[in-house]
């Protein structure tokens, strides 16, 4: 799985850059915000979500965890695909859109394109009171500052599970299952199957 990228900014196209990571250049679709921030030839890391489909393989990214995070909450609605949280993204900030859907602003969330009317109120039903902003803020433990231990919470997230959840859990299994930190790569499946048998107990 790609979860993050750090590398040298190649180039800033129409809706995406391309990042060279060790002489391998990537596509990653951004957020306009994101995009207008970056320089051509300047390091950044970027935060990834692979999306894959019958006919195309689509990396998405972003310049924060919070942002990532949203645009996987926001596929779990029902008609929200990928290309769609991405403009929800482009168009709201992480608290812009927090706002709207606690205040259900059905018209401020169908400003992003490809977004109608049904779609920004079942945003607003299905994530009422859910959206967890809280990633990349705050004390940082070993699920947000080791390499192995996020590429396991990033698992988790891909499974559909929310960020803080997931951090939770991996920490509480690290720490109780007496796996040393930095977690080493063949720990990493271990503390995933063991991660997410802790959560499917507690739902």
């Amino acid at each position: 799985m790609l979860a993050m990228l750090t590398g040298r900014v190649a180039a800033i196209e129409t809706g995406s850059a391309i990042i060279d990571v060790s002489g391998v250049g990537f596509e990653v679709r951004m957020p306009q915000s994101d995009l207008a921030s970056m320089r051509a030839e300047s390091t950044v890391t970027v935060y990834t979500a692979l999306s894959l489909t019958q006919d195309a393989l689509t990396l998405y990214g972003f310049l924060s965890r919070t942002s990532k995070s949203l645009f996987a909450q926001l596929q779990k609605v029902s008609g929200i695909g990928p290309r769609v949280a991405l403009s929800i993204l482009a168009t709201l900030n992480s608290d812009q859109l927090a706002q709207a859907v606690a205040d259900g602003d059905a018209a401020a969330l169908s400003r992003a394109p490809g977004l109608g009317k049904k779609g920004a109120q079942k945003i607003i039903l299905e994530l009422s009171g859910k959206l967890d902003l809280d990633a990349g803020t705050g004390k940082q433990g070993p699920a947000q500052t080791d390499d192995g231990a996020h590429q396991v919470v990033e698992g988790l997230i891909s499974l559909g599970w929310m960020q803080r959840d997931a951090e939770q859990a991996v920490e509480q299994t690290c720490s109780e299952g007496g796996y040393s930190l930095p977690l080493q790569s063949a720990d990493i499946p271990k503390v995933l199957k063991q991660a997410l048998t802790r959560l499917d107990r507690g739902r």
